[in-house]
């Protein structure tokens, strides 16, 4: 059973379940339960069963897919207010997951037992809606990225990375490299090759973005 401030504030976040009849909402209420994870601490992983529909109330989850040589490659993240469309898709179809999930920053999550999941799917338009529009948004955001990776060369990824983000950006080059799906020696050398034209200015893990119009301009190339 969630207290008054965690229902509030699930309420707030996710305020598609405020649409619900009383009665359902107070049953989902009292099956749902939170955790507190740190920072770093593997959510799910590949081949692991799905045991519950995820709520996120703060921090963030980096979802990605690990290759057999240790190397990485970031699918999206998670952000409070959202859900995992893998947990679904693996709760939709019975089936194990197929990437990792990371907490980047220490975490507080609801989650809803399966079961749930499958009642509010079946039984409330505003759920189903919710759950579906994730899946359009992030199928556009994996089809970006499939994209980038078939079309774009590293450099250029780096590049749109860099200026999708704030400067100055407090991050390591194996961050980025991870983000990116690479080796941290490669994105060590872009980067260096950024700073020699001037676009961004290193130092210990920050990386100022000093003429972010030039990167735009080479990322669309």
């Amino acid at each position: 059973m969630l207290d008054n401030d965690t229902q509030s504030r699930l309420l707030q976040q996710y305020p598609m379940l405020r649409e619900l009849p009383a009665a359902d909402q107070a049953e989902l209420l009292a099956a749902a339960s939170v955790m507190h994870l740190p920072a770093g601490t593997v959510i799910f992983d590949e081949d692991q069963p799905c045991r519950g529909f995820p709520l996120l109330l703060s921090g963030n989850i980096r979802v990605i897919k690990a290759a057999p040589n240790g190397r990485e490659l970031q699918l999206y993240r998670v952000i409070p207010g959202e859900s995992c469309i893998l947990t679904s898709s693996c709760l939709l179809g019975h089936t194990r997951y197929h990437a990792r999930g990371v907490a980047e920053q220490d975490l507080e999550i609801v989650l809803l037992p399966a079961a749930s999941f499958h009642t509010l799917l079946g039984s409330h338009e505003s759920f189903r809606s919710y759950v579906f529009h994730l899946f359009s948004d992030r199928l556009t955001d994996l089809m970006q990225l499939v994209s980038a990776v078939a079309f774009q060369k590293l450099d250029q990824r780096l590049a749109n990375l860099l200026v999708s983000k704030p400067s100055p950006l407090h991050t390591t080059h194996q961050a980025l490299a991870d983000e990116l799906g690479c080796a941290r020696e490669i994105v060590s050398r872009l980067l260096k090759g950024f700073a020699e034209q001037g676009w961004v200015k290193l130092g210990r893990e920050q990386i100022d973005i000093t003429d972010a119009a030039a990167l735009k301009r080479f990322a669309d190339l």
